[in-house]
C-alpha cells in the first residue's frame, strides 16, 4: 500500500508530498507525474515516480495498486477536467484502491458558478463508482491573488466585480496539510470536507494589505462586470478564461467564498495562514 499523489509536479501537489514526507517514510509515497525530469527532485528523495497522464486513460492502468491512499488533484485545464477525472476514477476503482481523496470546490454540490461545474460532476462520478472517498472541498488560494501582483503594483490598484464581497482564502500550504492529514490519519472516510481560511476578507483589505507590505498606494476598485471582462481580455486573458474569473468575482459579491466552516483549521490543528503573511511573502519575493 503507497499513498498516492497525483499530478504531483504542480504547485499544490509539491506542497502535499512534502507535508507527506514530514509525516511518513519516503518509501510509503508514490507521485504520479507525466514528466520524469521535473520530477527528478522527488525522486531524489525517495518518492516511487508513476508515470500516467490524465489525458491518456492507457497510461493511468498502472497508476496505481490495490490498497493505495489516492489523491486526485483537479486537472487545471477548465473545459477538459471531467474526462481526465472519470479516467482516473476508473484507473482508481479497477485497481482497488482504499482511498479517492478528491480536491474539489467549496460549497460542493450547492456551489452555484461556472467554475464548479466540473467539479461538482465529479464528486458524483466518485459516488457512483462506490470508491471509498474523501471529498476536500478547497476554498480559494491566497496565491490566487498573491501570485499575480506585479500589475497590482505597477497600477496601484485592485479591479474587480466582486463588490463589497468577501474571500475566506487560506494559504495553498494549508490546504496541502489538510491533504496529508486526510491521506495519513483515520476516520475521514465518506466525508465531505468545506475547506477554506479562518478569517473572511475583502478586496478593500487586500489593496490595504499590499499598500501596507510595498509601502505603495494601492486602490481597490470595484466595476461592473462588462467593465471588468474589457480590463481582463485588455490584458490578453482569452475570453474564456475572462469569464469564467468574472463569474467568479459575481460568486463572491454572492457571499460564496466568504464560509467560515473551521474544518481546515481543525485537519491542520492550527489557525490557517493569514492573508497579511501570504502578501508580505509575496511581496518580498
Amino acid at each position: 500500500m503507497s499513498i498516492v499523489v497525483t499530478g504531483a509536479t504542480g504547485a499544490l501537489g509539491r506542497l502535499v508530498v512534502d507535508e507527506l514526507l514530514a509525516r511518513v517514510p519516503a518509501s510509503e509515497i508514490a507521485a504520479v507525474v507525466r514528466n520524469k525530469e521535473k520530477a527528478a527532485d522527488l525522486a531524489a528523495r525517495g518518492v516511487e515516480l508513476r508515470m500516467a497522464d490524465y489525458s491518456e486513460p492507457a497510461t493511468l492502468a498502472g497508476a496505481f495498486r490495490a490498497g493505495d491512499r489516492v489523491l486526485l488533484i483537479s486537472g487545471s485545464e477548465v473545459g477538459r477536467r471531467v474526462p481526465q477525472h472519470t479516467a482516473v476514477i476508473e484507473a482508481a476503482k479497477a485497481a482497488g484502491v482504499a482511498q479517492l481523496a478528491y480536491t474539489g470546490i467549496l460549497g460542493g454540490p450547492d456551489a452555484d458558478f461556472a467554475l464548479a461545474d466540473e467539479h461538482k460532476t465529479t464528486e458524483q462520478l466518485i459516488l457512483d463508482s462506490g470508491l471509498p472517498y474523501t471529498f476536500l472541498r478547497n476554498g480559494w488560494y491566497t496565491e490566487n491573488y498573491t501570485a499575480n501582483l506585479a500589475p497590482v503594483l505597477e497600477h496601484g490598484a485592485v479591479v474587480s466585480n466582486a463588490g463589497e464581497g468577501r474571500i475566506a482564502s487560506a494559504a495553498r500550504a494549508d490546504y496541502a496539510a489538510a491533504a496529508a492529514a486526510v491521506l495519513t490519519g483515520d476516520g475521514h472516510l465518506g466525508r465531505a470536507y468545506e475547506l477554506s481560511g479562518d478569517v473572511a476578507w475583502s478586496l478593500a483589505e487586500y489593496a490595504a494589505e499590499v499598500a501596507a507590505a510595498s509601502g505603495k498606494p494601492i486602490a481597490y476598485t470595484s466595476v461592473t462586470p462588462e467593465a471588468h471582462l474589457a480590463v481582463l481580455t485588455g490584458a490578453g486573458l482569452p475570453a474564456a478564461f475572462a469569464e469564467i474569473l468574472v463569474d467568479v468575482d459575481h460568486a463572491i459579491e454572492r457571499g460564496r467564498l466568504a464560509g467560515t466552516s473551521g474544518d481546515l483549521t481543525r485537519l491542520i490543528g492550527r489557525p490557517t495562514t493569514p492573508l497579511a503573511v501570504t502578501v508580505r511573502e509575496a511581496v518580498s519575493a
